[in-house]
């Protein structure tokens, strides 16, 4: 009998790696695999249409249902059209936003200057064009030929490393990042775990939650700011006039405050 986690690759390898979410899972095609693999239905891929939805239902014997529909009209494989994303470059603001929305790392650009879409590379997500808040991006129709069954296999395996790469990246930079998120939470887990058992694709690594300096809890700032605020006032004091036991006092506070933040 094949691994549930086998069976998790096998009907990854079926769905086109365009990463757009339509099918209701937000970070990509692999989770969506894996809500397949447990009984979600498995004819949500907009951008594969039917010829996915049925090649998913042979391999996991069952029915054949109809594909969710898409915007856009058919082509001759039955896989609905292929479409690119393009900038009104005279328009772009160099917000960046476009950038950190694309899964797979086809836009360039740098913040305030002017971006570009790495066409050959767009899946057609759709994804860079809510957050630009210009509305400079346009979808227009992929004007290529069709990829034959060994180019799109060729496609699928590129952009899925290209992703996880993209996931790597973010995944490395969340817990310096200041700005709101453009794309929703990753599963970083869900696919370091699958990274290690694809030779095709970047092992991801998830990114250490844990704190670089050691954080003190609630009770113990409150104890260290009465300890400053108790060595403050015998400082006041003992400037005004010395006193014995106050400056052994303050010496044995100013060791307790030492000691408590060298820990």
């Amino acid at each position: 009998m094949i691994s549930q986690i086998a069976l998790i690759q096998r009907i990854d390898a079926l769905l086109p790696q365009t990463q757009c979410g339509l099918c209701g899972h937000r970070d990509g095609c692999l989770p969506y695999a894996k809500a397949i693999a447990e009984g979600e239905a498995a004819n949500k891929c907009v951008p594969g249409g039917q010829p996915v939805a049925d090649a998913l239902a042979e391999l996991l014997q069952r029915p054949s249902l109809k594909a969710e529909e898409s915007v856009w009209p058919l082509q001759s494989d039955g896989r609905p059209q292929r479409m690119k994303a393009i900038i009104r470059e005279d328009e772009c603001i160099g917000c960046t936003k476009c950038i950190s929305a694309c899964p797979v790392d086809a836009i360039i650009g740098s913040g305030k200057l002017m971006h570009s879409v790495l066409t050959d590379l767009c899946t057609g997500c759709e994804l860079c064009i809510p957050p630009c808040p210009v509305d400079c991006i346009d979808l227009v129709e992929d004007l290529n030929s069709l990829p034959n069954e060994i180019e799109r296999t060729i496609e699928q395996n590129d952009l899925r490393q290209r992703y996880y790469a993209h996931i790597q990246r973010e995944e490395t930079r969340r817990l310096q990042r200041k700005g709101p998120v453009v794309r929703a939470e990753i599963d970083t887990a869900l696919f370091a775990q699958f990274s290690t058992q694809l030779d095709s694709v970047p092992v991801i690594e998830v990114a250490d939650k844990t704190p670089t300096v050691t954080q003190q809890d609630a009770k113990s700032t409150i104890e260290l700011a009465k300890l400053r605020t108790q060595i403050k006032k015998l400082e006041k004091q003992l400037s005004v006039r010395e006193d014995v036991t106050k400056r052994a006092q303050l010496l044995t506070l100013t060791e307790q405050l030492n000691a408590w933040q060298g820990a």
